[in-house]
């Protein structure tokens, strides 16, 4: 199932309040009473009349308090992330606000994108927690990166900027955004990727992701502090690679025509096999995922059949994804009409023949579904696959044309008709 949206910020009555002009006050403290009146009073000061605390200042009984930011990663339809030029002839930085002491992190942002950038957005799941070690001032600061969007096409080329804090906003790409951003902040968002790839959260003192951080880590960090016994154990499995898993059953009619399910989630016209997430952290095997999926799904209770394949498949940056598919032998008619698909899960079913799978399933799963079709008709396997192929079978990849080639390839057709 796809990730429910977070909750929508309530509204604060006072856009622009606390703002952090570098997204790291602590890194440029201010120095006097007289400070910049858009992000409140001095560090050290009493705060306003009446006892209310100042963003981010005092805590309970008058004790200093670390000074906490919220910062979003803003992301478009297309990847890019969005980096804010400061009015104030400040650094380039990510959007971001000092909490008020009544806000949560997620408010305060969702308060300082409306205010600066004019944007009313849900903000959502934090990704990285950044400690700051007190700087001049003797006082610590606590980031925290939320994701944000990503943005439909016409919302992030509507950008505006009411409250004059922002003189410009840019969609870049994350290499670039990297590059543009100060040390100080560049490494929350290399971090803050990671960790919406991986599924996971970074922890990071002062931009270096921490040993045991699930995400932002090094690999070859990690395998270090593994190989001198640094890691506890509780470190140790967070830090560790995580995959995916899930388990699916191959159903045939009784002339060979291969049963797939349309989610009612993702992209509209993608089928699938039948099955689902594996829920390894309650201790649930695939064979029982099989099982279960296919009883919440269709409304069928039966016993899969033998294993006929595992696939592998593995994209950069992401978790590896491990399939188990399972053969689920003939349905006859009188199966197929026992089929009750799940109403929020699933928009229906259908039985195709094999030589249609290519218009109707990922390229990865086609091969999946002709691999394990095989192995069915000849009691083979089961297969090891890698991205439905054989594993360790090498990929064959279409020459590149010379360049002579080319040249007359881009002449064709350029002439009279």
């Amino acid at each position: 199932m796809p990730d429910r949206p977070a909750d929508r910020p309530a509204d604060d009555p006072a856009p622009g309040r606390g703002r952090a002009p570098h997204a790291d006050p602590a890194a440029h403290p201010r120095t006097g009473p007289a400070a910049d009146p858009r992000t409140g009073p001095h560090v050290g000061s009493a705060g306003p009349p009446g006892g209310r605390p100042s963003p981010g200042g005092a805590g309970p009984a008058g004790r200093p308090a670390p000074l906490v930011v919220a910062t979003g990663i803003v992301l478009d339809s297309a990847g890019r992330v969005l980096v804010v030029t400061p009015a104030y002839g400040a650094q380039p930085r990510l959007p971001g606000a000092e909490v008020d002491a009544a806000e949560a992190p997620e408010q305060a942002l969702a308060r300082e994108l409306r205010a600066e950038l004019g944007l009313t957005v849900a903000v959502g799941r934090l990704l990285a927690v950044d400690s700051r070690r007190p700087g001049a001032l003797g006082r610590s600061a606590i980031a925290h990166v939320h994701l944000v969007g990503p943005l439909p096409p016409g919302q992030a080329a509507a950008l505006s900027f009411p409250d004059g804090g922002a003189a410009s906003a840019r969609w870049l790409e994350p290499e670039e955004a990297h590059a543009a951003l100060p040390d100080r902040i560049a490494p929350r968002l290399r971090a803050g990727l990671a960790a919406l790839y991986a599924g996971s959260l970074a922890h990071l003192v002062d931009g270096v992701p921490q040993p045991g951080s699930p995400a932002g880590l090094d690999p070859q960090r990690r395998t270090a502090l593994e190989h001198t016994g640094s890691f506890d154990a509780a470190s140790h499995r967070a830090a560790r690679p995580k995959a995916i898993t899930a388990a699916s059953v191959l159903f045939t009619d009784a002339v060979g025509r291969v049963l797939l399910v349309e989610p009612a989630y993702g992209r509209p016209g993608r089928w699938n096999l039948p099955g689902g997430g594996i829920d390894s952290d309650l201790g649930e095997t695939p064979r029982a995922a099989a099982r279960r999926e296919v009883r919440e799904e269709l409304g069928l209770d039966l016993e899969p059949g033998r294993l006929l394949g595992v696939n592998w498949a593995h994209k950069p940056g992401y978790p590896a994804r491990i399939r188990f598919l399972y053969d689920g032998g003939v349905l006859d008619s009188a199966a197929l009409d026992r089929i009750r698909v799940a109403p929020f899960e699933l928009v229906g079913w259908r039985a195709v023949p094999a030589g249609e799978l290519r218009a109707l399933v990922k390229p990865s799963l086609r091969r999946q579904i002709e691999a394990c079709l095989r192995a069915r008709a000849e009691g083979t396997g089961p297969l090891e696959l890698q991205a439905g192929r054989p594993a360790g079978a090498t990929r064959k990849r279409k020459p590149k044309p010379k360049k002579s080639e080319e040249a007359a390839g881009k002449g064709v057709g350029k002439g009279k008709r």
